[in-house]
């Protein structure tokens, strides 16, 4: 799965009549880099311009809205400080992606971070197989040295577009109804829980940041080099059983980590 970005390009350049016509009703007067401002905030509100698209050139953007390259420039930029465009030097201007995350404290599957939001999750199957674990995973997993494993390896999306490569690792011995399910955008912990009776209680769960390599970028529609968030995580049963590890790569635009602090009492 993937998004067409020129596509999504040629569609957002396409909106020109509109753009030019939809000035922000009752703007009031200002300079001409104010104007653009109100012309472009008012285009990214009536979805002109889909999140993560990008928008058109600089030089047909300033010729849409009749100003100088130097004015627009002041109303990109008076936007991307508001987080609504973001800014490659390689690819032009982009309209910014809202981005998931759970809230504090509270564990949630990657369907249900989405539909919180409003959006659609998807769930593509890259890869599948049945393996011996390997030594780290024997461990965390607290299973036998090459017992068997499944792996499962998903491109996760919101509304069609790319957000995270996540790969799971599950002792088959708990979870062998999953080897001949159907998990095509379908949340993991929901077949856990209906397959195999399973209810996650509690997840283990570490972030830190990297830059894509190739095949990651490649899947996620970035640059390679792109800042990318890396979640690790041990979850675990009712029991305070392990029952999978788990590592997702998110894109850096795309998912915010949340987490309640607290000062130990002296």
């Amino acid at each position: 799965m993937g998004v067409d970005t020129e596509s999504t390009t040629e569609s957002a350049a396409g909106s020109t009549t509109e753009l030019v016509a939809g000035s922000a009703s009752g703007a009031a007067p200002g300079t001409a880099a104010d104007l653009a401002y109100a012309q472009l905030t008012d285009a990214l509100r009536r979805g002109l311009y889909p999140e993560g698209s990008r928008l058109p050139g600089e030089r047909e953007l300033a010729a849409q809205l009749g100003v100088s390259r130097t004015t627009l420039r002041q109303a990109l930029g008076r936007l991307a400080g508001q987080g609504q465009l973001q800014r490659s030097s390689q690819r032009g201007w982009f309209v910014t992606r809202r981005v998931v995350g759970e809230p504090p404290s509270v564990l949630q599957s990657f369907t249900e971070m989405a539909r919180a939001r409003g959006l659609r999750p998807t769930s593509h199957i890259l890869a599948q197989a049945v393996r011996p674990a390997d030594f780290d995973e024997a461990e965390r997993l607290r299973i036998a040295p090459s017992a068997k494993v499944l792996e499962i390896r998903r491109l996760r999306g919101m509304d069609a577009v790319p957000v995270c490569v996540d790969t799971t690792v599950l002792p088959l011995q708990r979870a062998e109804a999953l080897v001949e399910a159907d998990l095509e955008d379908r949340s993991l912990y929901e077949a856990l829980e209906t397959l195999c009776g399973i209810v996650l209680q509690r997840s283990s769960y570490a972030v830190q940041a990297r830059a894509a390599e190739s095949e990651t970028a490649r899947l996620l529609d970035v640059e390679e080099g792109a800042p990318v968030l890396v979640g690790h995580e041990v979850a675990y049963d009712l029991a305070e059983l392990p029952v999978l590890i788990g590592t997702s790569v998110y894109r850096g635009d795309a998912y915010r980590f949340e987490a309640d602090l607290y000062r130990p009492l002296s």
